[in-house]
């Protein structure tokens, strides 16, 4: 049992929402697809079958059931939490037990409250339980972890790990590449370019050799030298950030630009923040040779992402991005000039 995206792409006149891409879910992976709100919905409509895709095919075996998790979903706010999973019950004609979903979902104390008076994490639980009650062989769940409370965090994440143990296939659709790190295996972003892996790497004791300069290491037999062996510079380009226990590696093109506030550096990528270990004046070294510049003493922008310089006064000048956000990075004076210098300017 697996679900595969063969050649998948979907447009509308002029529009391209996603390019063609292929992708298969195995049994027992948790893959997350990162992409914008229109994409996502384009790829619920074609799983709940509202619309087609443009070219290609979403395969599965067609007696397998599928489960939604949706970000909006409407409940019965009248019923309790029981009544609810036994309406549930009957109208999958589902044999699971009510009494092991809501341990699972660690629901027991509430389950004779009315879903009205549950806090918002709490009706997320319910809506977990109910998709368990189906029993699906391929769960879609569109931001799971969104907005929830610690303690319903940690449930979802022990119940996907339950999950993958029953050998189920789970896509989640999620604009946050945090959410999708967190909740999943593999992790992909799609957009206009089409499907690409986000790199991330279990945080362990393993260390990135970064040398800038060739070392040369001797290796001696009883204090004389029989060897020597020049090691060369290993050059990484990508730069990690952490996300929960996962290392996310991004490449330099992908940075908007880089923040650096209350000692803390972050990385600011599609309008979201990853803390990043280095400090700006690391950055600064690194990522000169990919057209980033150092626009003031806490910023550094990638300059292929500026689409305007702005001046406010004699002294106070900004760079207007060309991301969804527009986002506005400040400028120094001292800065502006080396800015002219760089464009050929006067």
């Amino acid at each position: 049992m697996t679900l595969k995206f063969i050649q998948a792409g979907k447009h509308t006149n002029d529009m391209v929402h996603f390019p063609e891409f292929d992708l298969t879910i195995q049994p027992g992976e948790v893959t997350a697809i990162v992409s914008t709100v229109n994409v996502k919905e384009q790829l619920l409509n074609t799983f709940l079958g509202k619309t087609r895709l443009s070219n290609g095919k979403v395969e599965y075996l067609p007696d397998k059931k599928i489960g939604f998790f949706f970000l909006h979903e409407g409940c019965y706010e009248r019923l309790t939490v029981v009544e609810t999973l036994k309406y549930y019950q009957k109208l999958f004609n589902s044999s699971e037990q009510i009494e092991s979903i809501l341990q699972a979902v660690q629901l027991d104390a509430q389950k004779n409250k009315k879903l009205k008076s549950l806090t918002y994490s709490e009706r997320k639980r319910v809506q977990l339980a109910w998709l368990l009650i189906q029993n699906p062989d391929i769960y879609i769940m569109e931001e799971p972890d969104q907005n929830l409370d610690i303690e319903s965090k940690r449930i979802l994440f022990s119940l996907l790990r339950e999950l993958r143990l029953a050998k189920k296939v789970i896509l989640i659709l999620t604009g946050q590449v945090e959410s999708g790190v967190a909740c999943s295996d593999n992790v992909y972003r799609l957009d206009e370019k089409g499907l690409r892996p986000v790199l991330t790497k279990e945080e362990d004791n393993e260390e990135v050799i970064d040398r800038s300069e060739p070392t040369t290491e001797k290796i001696t037999a009883t204090d004389e030298v029989v060897e020597e062996k020049v090691v060369q510079p290993i050059r990484f380009e990508k730069i990690p950030t952490k996300v929960n226990e996962k290392i996310v590696l991004f490449d330099p093109p992908e940075i908007d630009y880089i923040e650096s506030t209350e000692g803390q550096t972050y990385l600011h990528i599609k309008g979201e923040s990853f803390a990043c270990s280095f400090t700006l004046n690391d950055l600064e070294e690194r990522l000169l040779a990919f057209g980033f510049f150092r626009c003031h003493r806490s910023y550094i922008v990638n300059l292929q992402k500026v689409r305007e310089v702005i001046t406010w006064t004699r002294n106070s000048y900004s760079l207007v991005l060309d991301d969804s956000e527009k986002s506005s990075v400040p400028l120094s004076k001292t800065k502006m000039a080396d800015l002219k210098g760089m464009l050929g300017l006067k």
